[in-house]
């Protein structure tokens, strides 16, 4: 049997923060605990499913390995599910928070680098044509004064008194005994007792970065161009995250996008749409020329292949739609009413529905109704 999406057992989305998947196992491992369900036989196997969630969820790099493989990329970077332990081991994380202590894994291991999302507004023409932009944003970067320690320069960290280094400890609260972050150092096994003057102990600094990014023809709305290890820097060694470069399009006077295809609204003299004609389109390259059928009425859409965006993915190239609206002449003079009421007469004398099928179809429409 196929396993769930981790996101969909704790009910997050697959951008939650790690604050958010923290509160929200906590939520449900309280809720679903077996101790806690006793009469309920299904209770264990949610709770399975829920720490499993999160302990793939909650570390950085399995993360990053299951959003990227699925369940086979959480498995490989990992000893595999740990199984259900008991009340004490899954609830950890909250006693060390109500005790003290933090909870959490242990800071000396290397960790992925957090991942940076910015946001890039793009015109429809640079859209089509592709672009090369420059962006501009902070990240942290290791503190040059110590070199990424954390320690003021001419001395170093020492290990921590508290631990021997693990980073862990071993707590007895009455019936519960539980391993939980050590309150000394966070984790580090290690303790700065004279940090960076600069960095002040974090061993980074916030800077601020330019960089140059291709932007594809044929990007939309919500595309997302990669940049691997732009993001920011890892932790205890670890690799750093990436920079993704999220598009959004402003919105076009005369275009309209959907998908590869364009829009737009053309209007048409009643003549030209009555005897038809040629007439001149706008273009994202440039202007085009279209044939009008005689007879063309509002709402007739004319194609123009080949003239849209270019698909990002597969280089086809979609096409140019024109909405036709036959529009009614305005500001008259006498002598133009006047012909054409003439017109409208000699139209008469045909027959009333002879040279207009629509308002035909519509009276009996309306006859058969009543």
């Amino acid at each position: 049997m196929s396993k769930r999406d981790y996101y969909e057992v704790l009910g997050l989305t697959r951008d939650a923060s790690e604050e958010e998947i923290k509160k929200t196992y906590r939520k449900l491992a309280m809720k679903h605990h077996p101790d806690r369900n006793p009469d309920n036989p299904q209770a264990e196997e949610t709770f399975k499913d829920i720490k499993e969630a999160y302990e793939v969820l909650s570390d950085p790099s399995r993360r990053a390995a299951y959003d990227q493989f699925g369940h086979a990329g959480a498995e490989a970077g990992s000893g595999g599910f740990s199984g259900f332990g008991g009340f004490s081991e899954a609830f950890g994380d909250i006693f060390s928070d109500l005790f003290g202590g933090g909870g959490g894994r242990s800071r000396s291991n290397p960790y992925r680098g957090a991942d940076i999302r910015f946001g890039i507004e793009l015109s429809l023409e640079e859209a089509a044509s592709g672009i090369e932009r420059t962006i501009r944003f902070s990240s942290h970067k290791a503190c040059e004064t110590c070199h990424g320690s954390g320690a003021k320069p001419g001395s170093s960290p020492v290990t921590c008194s508290t631990c021997g280094g693990v980073g862990q400890v071993r707590m007895q609260h009455g019936i519960f005994s539980m391993q939980q972050t050590c309150p000394n150092c966070q984790g580090s096994g290690q303790k700065i007792e004279q940090p960076c003057s600069d960095c002040h102990g974090q061993g980074q600094v916030k800077a601020n970065r330019s960089l140059a990014v291709k932007i594809p023809a044929g990007v939309d709305n919500g595309d997302r161009i990669r940049l691997s290890g732009e993001g920011e820097p890892g932790l205890n060694g670890g690799p750093p995250g990436d920079l993704y470069v999220v598009v959004e399009l402003k919105q076009h006077s005369v275009f309209v996008r959907e998908g590869d295809d364009l829009h737009c609204e053309l209007p048409l003299s009643f003549v030209i749409a009555a005897l038809g004609g040629e007439i001149e389109v706008p273009g994202l390259t440039g202007r085009h020329r279209l044939k009008v059928p005689p007879e063309t009425q509002t709402g007739r859409i004319l194609r123009l292949a080949g003239k849209g965006m270019r698909n990002v993915r597969n280089g086809s190239v979609g096409n140019l739609l024109v909405h036709l609206v036959v529009e009614t002449p305005v500001n008259l003079s006498e002598r133009q009413k006047k012909l054409l009421q003439e017109f409208e007469a000699s139209l008469l004398e045909d027959g009333e529905d002879r040279h207009n099928p629509r308002a035909k179809s519509w009276k009996d429409k309306v006859r058969s109704f009543f």
